[in-house]
Formats: C-alpha cells, structure tokens, sequence
C-alpha cells in the first residue's frame, strides 16, 4: 500500500520521537543544577545583562569560581534557554528558558505541597516552613505582650491553622488569625499594635482603575497608597483615642493625617541665609549635596530655583520665604536682566510637591518702603512668571507697614488680574493669614496647622446655651493639643535623624527653630447666630470676641503646660464642607446655614470689592475684622473678593481702600483657565480660542 501524500514515514516519526525525548532529557538536566535556574531567574527578572553583570549577580565573584560559571552558561546557551545579543554583548532569557524557569516553580511548588508540612510565603518574598516560636517572638517585639501570654495565644492560633488544613500559608493570613484571637480575648490594644496596615484589594484595582484621577503619574499613585497606610496608622496607633474619635465624629478635622507625624504644614525660612550660608544636603535629594556658591546673577538664580524645589518637599501647605529683595539687591545695576532671570527662575524651579489637593505653595514676603527699584524688577518677574504659568505655585507677601501699596497697586493689580497669588500684610504672616511666631535664636520657624475645630457641632450639641458652649470648646481644645505637642516631637526627632534636610541643616538639627502649635476655628457665625440664636447685633457681636477670648486662654494656658507656643487662628480650612456635610447628616440638612461661599461653614471674614464705597474705618465689617484680629493671637484671614470681570484700574482701587481699612487681607479673583492648552483671560467662557477645547477651568 502506498503512503499518501502528506504522510509521515513512521521510521522518520520515532526519529522525531527520539530526538525530542533526548532534548527533553537534555532541558531537565539543566534544570538539575541550582546555579543554571539561579542564572535563569537573575536574567529574567534584570533584563539583558553583561557577562560580568551576571556573573558576579548569580555570586560567582572569585576568579577560581569563572570556569565553573562559563561552564553553566555555556549549557544554558546550548540548549537555547539563553540567548547571546552579539552586537550589544548583552544575554537575555528565551521563551523556551521562561516556560523552563515556571516549571521548576510549579515542581518546587508540588514538592512541598506533598511533603505534608505547611509553608508561609513571607512579606519579605520567601517560603519558609512553618515555625510557631516566631509567632510568640512577633507577639513579645511587636505589641509588647507578657511572654506567657504570648506562648497561650501563640497555641490557639497553631491549633487552628493545624485544624483548617491549609497548605500554603501567608504572613498577612497568620497575622488576621493572631489578631482575631487577641480580640476574642479582649486584648483590642495588642490587636492595634499588630494589626496589618495597608488596602484591600479591591481598593488597589480601583486606584489602578481610576490612573485618570491620579496625579503627578505613578509618584502619585505611590503616594495616595502610602498616605492612606500613615492615615490609618494615626489614626489606630499614634492619636489618643479621644482625639482620634473627634476627628472621625466631625468635632474637630485633621488635615493630611497620612503626613501628620512626617511633615510641617508651614516653614518660615530666610532665602539670603539659605544662598550665603549654603545647606549640606548629605545627598538626600537625587544626590545634590550642597547648594553652589554665589558669584553671579546666574549662579544666583539657579540657588533660587533649587532652593525653591528642595523647600517645597519639606512642607505639606507653603513656604514662606524672607530676604530675596536683600539677595537681588547686588544686581540690582541691570534691572531688567535681573527681572528677565529671576522669572525664568520662577518657571524653571520645580514646585510639584504635593501632599494636598493643591501643591505646596512657595510665598516670597517683599517689604516696601525700601530698594524700590529691586522690589519693582521682583513685582515685575513675578508678573511674567503668572503670565508664562496656567496655575502658580509661588506666591507673594507684601509687607506695607514701612511703605504704601499705592507704590505697587499699579503692577499688583495686574497680577491679580492674571491670576497671581497675593497677600497684604503688616505682620510677617504666610498666605494663608497665619502669624509667624519667632524665634530667639533663628530666623527659620515652624507652624503646626492642620487641626481645626467645629464650632457649629459644639452649638448643636450645648442647648443654646452659650456659657456650655465655651466650656465645651475649652473641653475640646486641650487633648487636641496634647495631641498637637506629640506631633511635634514626632516631626522634630523625624528631621533629626534626617527626614527633612534642609530644615535640619538650616536649624542645626531642630536646636534653633520656633514651633507653633495652630487651633482654626471655623464657622463661628452659624454657631453662635443661626444656631445658638444670637443676633448679629450688638450683644452677637460680643458673644463672638468672648468665645474668641476663650479659646486664646485655653491655648495660651495650655501651651504654658506643654512648654509650647500655641496661637488660635480663624482661616481657610479644608473640612469645612467635611464638617457641614457631617453636620447635615446628623442634625439635618436644613438645620445647617451654608457659608457665603456656599461650601462649607464660614472661615475668616469676606468683604466684596462693591462694599469697599460705603465703607470706612468704622464699617461694621471693618470694626469686627480689626477686633477679631486684635483678640486673635494666630491671625485672621480677610479675604477682598474680587467681581470676576473686574477691570485692573478697579482691582487697584480695591486695594488701596482695603489697606487703608485692615493690616491683612488677601485679594481673590477668579481667572478662567483652559484645561487643555492653559491659556487664560478675563474673557475666556465656553471655549477656549486657542486650542477650541470646552474645559474652561476658575
């Protein structure tokens, strides 16, 4: 009988046959010797690696160990489990040597199945047989339990694991029974110290999801899952319980706890010091070690620029930066070369650090009254860093109590109107209105501000009465405080050790600095007028300084206890809306009066720019302002809201009555802004005439 055509000879089959089995045979001798899988597993995990590179990564670092490497490379590379790139001299895994390498995890992983012992696949990447005393060593290091007591939790939870016949154990898996029996027991303080911090899941898939919500890339998909692991940690190990409680309840807010313990809100540096004296970095920052000399206006400015995005990583809310008119005053001969470096400065320094939902704000404070040339070529950079940059993360300070704003109102209208971040002052304060508390022996000092207090909860919840009322807050106050002074000495020994560089070097360790501890107090009105039922009249009106009063001497008294600087501050908060939302929920929506803003209860005090006419220095506003802020020692924050459509010649009449009225205040105007291209203009509506996109952004 003929073959038909197509057909395999079945002599030239059992060829095929044996040819195969011998290369079978061949593979599984490779997969024989620890060092070929080792030198399978370095290449693919690393990539494409030099002769060198691998040899000394599989551990063959003697020169009397290279004949012995050459010999497994060389078997690897016979039977194309490895492969040589000529041209870049580099060796790479093959597909047949990745399908090798997973079937000698999948027999190493059968193996100890039908071994009958139990294994533990560890956090630190390993499998290691089951061991009962490290659970009691755990127990004794980690949540400080008696010896005894560990060695009987340490049975129970062996008997279950032996009871559920699990064949592959985890550390995460052992830890949930270990916890579980500690509760059960009625240990729940043990529990917390050895609970597992981290995210479910389902939590991880959704943040992977969700990419288009995440900024600054996988920096920040890193950071929002490390943040959300140090919040819980406050939360569960680090604040007293009852703080913690308030907190969660809505009495009090604290921002960014994920950074709590890590980071200052505010830093007060001198940028003249931080140029002159130079700041050894030891390398912590992408190996810059030191900031250069100043010889010239160059070197000058790229200082600034590094200085500016080495500080911003050192506070989760702003910088605030004294001394650059004295810095700019040596060049000041050429004016306009000075403004062109110094706003290219501005737009080049990297100020992307961002612990919030805004970027830490970097604030230059400018005194007038002296070196008017140096201040205008300042003013005027600044100007065209606004104008290069969609949303600015440089701000300024300006200082008139030695001269007047109708020196600079021109130019500063300007920026206003392009959307620059200004504040007016007559204290050393930072954008946010908060008063610097000085040193005696430094110029750097430090504010604590992330913890405020709901003042509308404590009215719900007093009877309309308003002495309870006081009493209540002062209740209130002194453990967060507490909690607020071992804050600081959390962050404190954190910079000593090295966390935060240049607070560090420019404070010698902590030893020369000024730290302040911050209260907010936010929506004082609807407590006292809409909920406690004053009027806003005279007799409110009073009711509002005494509650003031008290919390200043409660803090005062309380920082004396502690040995710490303690202020109290009306300011912008970012759980207002969180408070009022709570709030709505648990007394109803219709019991809590929105803000005029109509976010969240009220912060500090608002005049509109179309007020400013009737007004003079006995307006009602203008005498609760100038009170308010007398009573308060932290500082209070008036903002001058801008009409959106206001014209730059109305925006410096604004000003110049609102100086005349109040030492502090901060003009705000809104600023379309395309999303797309960044373009902005006064006239920007529904489409962006640039690049045609609708995302038009305030």
């Amino acid at each position: 009988m003929e073959i038909a055509t197509g057909a395999i000879d079945p002599k030239k089959a059992g060829g095929i046959l044996q040819s195969t089995s011998k290369r079978v045979r061949m593979i599984f001798s490779v997969m024989a010797s620890p060092n070929r899988i080792d030198i399978l597993r370095i290449l693919n995990s690393k990539g494409p690696l030099t002769y060198s590179e691998l040899k000394s990564l599989a551990g063959f670092k003697s020169k009397k160990e290279s004949g012995k490497f050459a010999y497994h490379l060389r078997k690897l590379l016979r039977q194309s489990l490895v492969a040589l790139n000529k041209s870049e001299r580099r060796y790479t895994i093959t597909n047949l040597g990745k399908l090798v390498l997973s079937l000698a995890r999948q027999i190493e992983e059968r193996s100890i199945i039908e071994s009958g012992k139990m294994y533990v696949r560890t956090s630190h990447e390993s499998i290691e047989e089951f061991n009962s005393h490290k659970i009691i060593q755990s127990l004794v290091r980690e949540g400080s339990l008696p010896l005894e007591l560990a060695q009987k939790i340490t049975e129970e939870v062996e008997n279950r694991i032996y009871k559920y016949q699990t064949t592959y154990l985890t550390g995460s898996l052992i830890r949930e029974m270990v916890n579980s029996v500690l509760l059960e027991h009625g240990h729940e303080e043990y529990r917390n110290k050895l609970a597992r911090l981290g995210m479910p899941v389902f939590n991880v898939q959704e943040m992977l999801t969700n990419v288009d919500n995440i900024d600054n890339g996988a920096q920040g998909l890193f950071f929002k899952a490390g943040q959300t692991v140090f919040s819980e940690n406050l939360l569960l190990n680090t604040l007293p319980k009852d703080v913690a409680d308030s907190h969660l309840s809505g009495d009090i807010h604290i921002s960014n706890p994920g950074i709590w313990s890590l980071l200052p809100d505010t830093i007060f540096f001198n940028a003249k010091e931080l140029v002159d004296d130079g700041i050894d970095l030891k390398g912590k920052y992408l190996g810059v070690t030191r900031i250069p000399t100043i010889k010239t206006l160059d070197n000058l400015m790229a200082s600034l620029s590094m200085i500016i995005s080495l500080t911003s990583k050192e506070a989760s809310k702003e910088v605030v930066m004294d001394g650059l008119v004295q810095l700019c005053s040596k060049h000041a001969k050429n004016a306009s070369e000075l403004e062109e470096k110094l706003a290219s400065a501005f737009a080049t320094a990297s100020t992307t650090s961002k612990y919030t939902k805004e970027s830490t704000l970097v604030s230059f404070r400018i005194e007038l009254g002296a070196e008017a040339k140096v201040v205008q070529a300042i003013l005027s950079a600044y100007k065209a860093y606004v104008k290069m940059t969609p949303v600015p993360q440089i701000g300024l300070i300006i200082d008139h109590s030695g001269g007047k704003i109708s020196d600079v109102s021109d130019i500063v209208a300007e920026i206003i109107s392009i959307g620059g971040k200004v504040l007016f002052s007559k204290d050393e304060t930072s954008y946010s209105g908060i008063i610097r508390i000085k040193g005696k022996n430094s110029t750097s000092s430090i504010n604590l501000q992330s913890l405020t207090i709901n003042l509308p909860r404590l009215a719900f919840e007093s009877n309309k009465d308003e002495t309870y009322f006081r009493a209540r807050l002062a209740l209130l106050m002194k453990p967060a405080l507490a909690a607020m002074s071992l804050r600081k000495k959390d962050i404190s020994d954190l910079t000593r050790r090295g966390l935060n560089p240049v607070l560090a070097a420019n404070t010698q360790y902590m030893q020369r600095s000024s730290v302040g501890l911050v209260v907010n107090l936010v929506g004082l009105k609807e407590a006292i007028f809409s909920i406690l039922g004053y009027h806003n009249d005279k007799e409110g009106q009073e009711i509002i300084y005494k509650v003031i009063q008290t919390a200043v001497d409660v803090a005062e008294k309380k920082g004396k206890e502690m040995g710490d600087s303690v202020i109290v501050t009306m300011t912008e908060s970012d759980g207002t809306s969180r408070f009022s939302m709570l709030d709505g929920e648990k007394y109803g929506k219709m019991s809590v009066q929105k803000s005029l803003d109509g976010e969240g209860y009220s912060e500090g005090v608002v005049i509109g720019a179309s007020e400013l006419d009737s007004m003079n220095a006995k307006a009602e506003k203008i005498v609760e302002a100038n009170k308010t802020s007398k009573i308060l020692n932290g500082g209070l924050l008036v903002r001058l809201k801008l009409e959106k459509d206001a014209k730059v010649e109305e925006i410096k009449k604004a000003l110049e009555k609102t100086g005349d009225l109040v030492g502090t205040f901060r003009p705000s105007k809104d600023v379309p802004i395309c999303g797309n291209c960044g373009f902005k203009d006064e006239k920007l509506f529904d489409k962006c005439p640039n690049c045609k996109s609708p995302y038009i952004l305030n």
